[in-house]
């Protein structure tokens, strides 16, 4: 691990990427303070849910707004030379002292915006409220007790569960900390975010959300006085918001909209391998999807490069259930490609030969958040009807989709739905656990003992070293065997920023430190 301080921020990270209508004022705030350069206006793809509990949504949007406003243990800049990097925040080390038992050392002298003093009560309070299970945001990997040894050491218990604590090494990045305080008044806590972060939360004006500058922050007050968050749904407004000036940073470009801004001197293109994989989720515990061989059927039907080619730049080839920025990313040899005889053997074996008595499928996609999703569906929709699948796609909007995407009693909606997962640690159980071990049933709902199996050999594995063999050779591969889901690709997320702006570090999930930012 290495010190926030050391991690350099000296530019965008990540490799410089190789007709519109009239944009809506609406979402401009104080447009006067803006035009003065005295705040970063970013457009986000993905409207907020309006509540400021990080543990109620697993909302990208809102986990960007977070990044900015609270502190976490260690951040993770998932590097895909340096997948298990962490950075020391809030904590200053982490070691286990025994199988079951995490010591966390403190930064001191750390306050939250209302002025309160940051101790080790604050992280108990954390832990212990996120790991409860009516928690949406789902903290992995189970219960866990915290001890406050003193105010600046505390010690994460797992053993009333069973599980090793060195899990924590890689979860320390993905729960933002909260005031104990905080935590023990709800109402407040989903009202409004207090965190330790560079930038406090200001008011919340329709669909812009107001931060300005921590001039107490640990690290030094950050250069750029005001962040305003943008929800702007539409990437086309995105973008000419973006050329008119009215906009200083946008994300989630497709092909088309990175062609025109990158003939305009005035803006660079930021790309980078993102910690998100783009799923078809199959409903499993739901006919026909609760059998493996057609959901490889499926699986065999779909050929994925000419789904990235439909794509553009916003995606890349990825042959595993994470991405490889993640822990324990390797690409599993027998994971399932193109292969139109492979998948009318196994509807034949399943007896649907040819497909011959299917029922109709139907499948669920967005339009508005996730680039190119109904272009790609439409053409997925026709790979299957080709192999004999009855596929009926339904596009929806982001928030009809998003009521219709988690798994219900009895199966959810559908059977097939696309989404990405994203989440702001190197640990791959957030992605795998919280969708394929029966004990989650997320998307998928899937209940499978060999799966079960394999994820909970790794999660015990006793060290890291152990659990990342197991991932690569049995955890991955059973997966992309047993197929609850299609990884189709990992995400590449792509931002557009004024040259203005400089000393941004954007992260692979999209989350952004601007604490060395500087805006012309």
């Amino acid at each position: 691990m290495i010190n926030r301080r050391d991690l350099m921020l000296g530019g965008l990270a990540g490799t410089a990427a190789f007709g519109f209508g009239r944009v809506n004022p609406d979402f401009l705030v104080n447009s006067a303070f803006a035009a003065e350069g005295k705040t970063l206006r970013f457009l986000g793809a993905e409207a907020l849910t309006g509540n400021w509990d990080p543990t109620t949504h697993t909302n990208l949007g809102q986990l960007i707004v977070e990044g900015f406003v609270f502190g976490y243990l260690t951040r993770a800049p998932m590097r895909p030379d340096k997948p298990d990097e962490l950075i020391f925040e809030l904590a200053e080390s982490m070691k286990p002292i025994d199988s079951y038992t995490m010591e966390v050392k403190l930064r001191k002298g750390v306050k939250f915006h209302d002025g309160t003093p940051f101790t080790a009560a604050d992280v108990k309070a954390t832990y212990e409220y996120g790991c409860q299970p009516d928690r949406p945001a789902q903290w992995y990997p189970g219960l866990v007790t915290v001890d406050v040894v003193d105010d600046y050491t505390c010690h994460i218990n797992t053993k009333a569960q069973g599980y090793p604590a060195t899990l924590y090494y890689y979860l320390s990045s993905f729960l933002p900390i909260m005031s104990a305080k905080d935590v023990a008044n709800k109402a407040q806590l989903s009202a409004r975010m207090n965190g330790t972060g560079p930038y406090k939360y200001v008011e919340q004006k329709g669909d812009t959300t107001v931060l300005a500058a921590n001039p107490d922050f640990f690290l030094g007050a950050a250069k750029i006085p005001g962040v305003e968050y943008h929800f702007v749904g539409d990437t086309t407004t995105r973008t000419l918001s973006l050329l008119n000036g009215e906009a200083d940073i946008i994300e989630r470009l497709e092909q088309e909209q990175v062609e025109t801004i990158s003939k305009d001197a005035r803006f660079s293109i930021h790309k980078a391998v993102s910690v998100e994989n783009k799923y078809l989720f199959f409903r499993c515990s739901k006919k026909p999807f609760d059998d493996p061989r057609i959901r490889l059927a499926a699986c065999y039907s779909i050929d994925r490069k000419q789904v990235l080619d439909v794509l553009g730049v916003s995606g890349t080839y990825s042959k595993a259930h994470i991405s490889p920025v993640k822990f324990g990313y390797a690409e599993v040899a027998d994971y399932p490609e193109f292969d139109p005889d492979k998948a009318q053997k196994l509807l034949a074996e399943a007896g649907f030969p040819k497909g011959q008595g299917l029922p109709e499928l139907t499948y669920y996609t967005s339009v508005g958040f996730y680039p190119k999703t109904k272009e790609y569906a439409e053409l997925i929709t026709g790979m299957l009807q080709e192999q004999g699948f009855k596929v009926n796609l339904q596009t929806l909007e982001v928030a009809a989709w998003g009521n219709l995407l988690y798994d219900k009693p009895g199966g959810g909606e559908g059977n097939m739905i696309d989404c990405g997962w994203c989440t702001g640690s190197p640990e791959p159980d957030l992605v795998l656990r919280t969708h394929f071990h029966s004990s989650s049933k997320r998307i998928t709902g899937i209940v499978d003992k060999d799966i079960d199996a394999v994820l909970d050999k790794e999660r015990n594995a006793t060290t890291i070293e152990e659990r990342k063999k197991i991932l690569q050779t049995e955890t991955l591969p059973t997966i992309a065997k047993k197929a609850p889901a299609l990884a189709l690709f990992t995400s590449v997320f792509i931002h557009a920023y004024s040259k203005k702006l400089d000393g941004l570090y954007i992260y692979p999930n999209g989350m952004q430190d601007m604490t060395k930012a500087t805006l012309a």
